[in-house]
């Protein structure tokens, strides 16, 4: 073989086995989308921007991290109700309270073992107190947190700690269900 055909041959085997690698993520996700790309770091502004969703629909915002047991418990049931009520015209987000540092580790496995498929952000800021305040001046800022927001922008659910799937069920039927 000369030399040309070496590099050729290395270079396209080099190719196939670095795409082995690549593929297998997508089916392990049931073609949910990358978990890894859609976390996003945010700050207490852009939080702000995030909950203020005009007319634009209901939103649910679960606060969490991958080191709490109760939010890691009930994650599973919020993975279901995301993907019963998304075609019902309900919004969710999941706001990781992880260390930036996990953002590229341990937040994008767990939600690649939970097949989670939601928009989630990481909030990166230096005392989260502000970000708490916003979402609640009542919340002290314990996870699990979660807050169902109507089409303007008000609580109309609010579970700190682990969610009880039946009752956050009804309070996103009354809204779903009445197209606010």
């Amino acid at each position: 073989m000369t030399l040309a055909r070496s590099f050729t041959f290395l270079t396209i085997s080099l190719s196939v086995l670095l795409s082995s690698f690549v593929a297998p993520t997508q089916s392990r996700m049931n073609g949910a989308r990358n978990p890894s790309a859609a976390i996003q770091a945010i700050n207490t502004d852009e939080l702000r921007s995030l909950l203020k969703r005009e007319a634009a629909g209901p939103l649910l915002v679960n606060f969490w991290a991958t080191w709490c047991d109760p939010c890691r418990d009930e994650f599973p049931d919020l993975v279901k109700i995301d993907e019963q009520y998304r075609s019902k015209g309900l919004g969710f987000i999941a706001i990781s309270l992880d260390d930036f540092a996990d953002i590229k580790t341990q937040v994008p496995k767990f939600l690649q073992e939970m097949h989670a498929s939601m928009p989630v952000y990481l909030l990166n800021v230096p005392d989260p107190e502000p970000a708490i305040d916003l979402v609640d001046p009542q919340w002290g800022g314990a996870l699990p947190a979660t807050f169902l927001y109507n089409a303007q922008g008000q609580i109309v659910y609010k579970r700190l700690g682990r969610i009880n799937d039946s009752d956050l069920r009804a309070a996103i039927e009354k809204l779903v269900g009445s197209k606010q």
